[in-house]
């Protein structure tokens, strides 16, 4: 998909240089998905301590 974005400059060239991405299109994808893995995470934190999953290690262990 094509899309015209008016991104600064001085961030895209900060962020290729940080990451040694060579083309903005590999850039852009590359902060997408990040971005995404991100509030995966943030989203599956949210059950953090709410979920009983009454595991015992030492069964597992065994099997």
């Amino acid at each position: 998909m094509r899309t015209t974005l008016d991104l600064p400059e001085t961030l895209i060239n900060e962020a290729m240089a940080l990451t040694h991405i060579k083309t903005k299109t590999d850039l852009i994808k590359t902060a997408l998905i990040n971005l995404i893995q991100k509030e995966k995470i943030k989203d599956i934190k949210k059950y953090y301590g709410k979920i009983d999953l009454d595991i015992d290690l030492n069964v597992l262990r065994n099997r």
